[in-house]
């Protein structure tokens, strides 16, 4: 079974990839692990993602599509595989499915984490983090029992990429690149829209249930 994983910074992508890789035996590929295992390895796409990161630039889709295309043809990806942080627009997609295609292979399903953006917004910008020891927490989920002390004893501090409107002009990235990428999958009949506003276990037992569907 081959898997896309999709949703907003918050949504909770990373925990549910863990426990859709470890259900279904799904090899995980996410976008900058493969980028920076390419480089590593110094493969021929790899060498020309380099030339881009190093200047600080983004990296052309031609050369990413080339690199998820080498990493899906090792012969751990056989059984299945699970794309985290990619596609991230239709062009990408539709270069995707041209790849696949050319392998034999499809996408069997697209799960789309949903969670309302004043959600995400609390989620993200509740995080706090120690000054000195470096331990998370969070305002809402996991506060400390001293206000702005850790256990520690050192200042909690909010990361810049965790105010408001960071985590505003974040979360307009994501829906004027993905809500095209949403439709796409939805027309092509594999998307599967999953309630995230529920415990991490409910969310999990939705995604299961419904893969499990379509296997």
């Amino acid at each position: 079974m081959n898997v896309i994983l999709l949703g907003p910074p918050g949504a909770g992508k990373g925990t549910q990839a863990e426990g859709i890789v470890k259900e279904f035996g799904l090899v995980h590929i996410s976008t900058g692990d493969m980028l920076r295992a390419a480089v590593k390895a110094g493969t021929e796409m790899g060498l020309k993602a380099q030339e881009y990161m190093t200047k600080g630039a983004l990296v052309p889709d031609e050369v990413v599509i080339g690199i998820v295309r080498d990493r899906i043809a090792e012969p751990d990806c056989e059984k299945g595989f699970l794309l985290d942080g990619f596609p991230r627009t239709v062009n990408q997609a539709i270069e995707l499915d041209k790849v696949l295609a050319s392998m034999g292979k499809n996408i069997d399903a697209v799960v789309n984490i949903v969670v309302p953006d004043e959600e995400l917004l609390n989620r993200l910008t509740g995080r706090r983090i120690c000054k000195t020891c470096q331990r998370p927490y969070h305002i809402m989920f996991k506060p400390p029992k001293v206000e702005g002390i850790c256990e520690c004893g050192g200042e909690l501090y909010q990361r810049a990429d965790d105010t408001v409107e960071t985590v505003k002009n974040r979360l307009d990235v994501y829906h004027s690149q993905t809500a095209p990428l949403i439709d796409y999958y939805k027309e092509k009949g594999v998307l599967i829209d999953i309630d995230g506003t529920k415990t991490v276990e409910g969310v999990f037992e939705d995604i299961s249930n419904s893969l499990k569907a379509k296997v």
